[in-house]
């Protein structure tokens, strides 16, 4: 058995936040996935994880609850000014290349694509 006071923290703070040692894996990430109802099976293979790690994750979150809830809508309230400030920045480029027509040859691809998207829009 190791010493408490050599054993390495499971959680660590980095500059991108709480996040898995060892890994670039935040527990926003994980939070993320939790919210979707993710089981925690999935998302250890999905951030090809230890079982150590996402047990560690899942102790760390539930232990620390209200700080990690805090820190996560901080991270999606920045996520999204970030959405919309790019969405700004480029609206009249993607306008631009909205108006092209497709590259030759891809015609039957966009159409497929076409038929796909409206399958998906309501009402229709």
């Amino acid at each position: 058995m190791i010493p408490a006071s050599k054993a390495q923290p499971a959680i660590v703070r980095t500059e991108r936040g709480l996040t898995v040692a060892g890994t670039r894996i935040t527990l926003y990430d994980v939070m993320d996935c939790l919210k979707a109802r993710y089981p925690p099976e999935l998302i250890r293979g999905l951030f090809e994880l230890t079982e150590e790690q996402i047990e560690a994750a899942l102790a760390y979150i539930e232990a620390n609850r209200p700080q990690v809830e805090a820190e996560y809508r901080q991270v999606l309230e920045e996520a999204e000014e970030l959405r919309r400030y790019y969405e700004d920045r480029n609206r009249e480029r993607m306008a631009r290349i909205a108006l092209q027509p497709p590259k030759p040859g891809t015609e039957e691809a966009w159409k497929r694509l076409r038929v796909a998207k409206a399958k998906r829009e309501p009402g229709v």
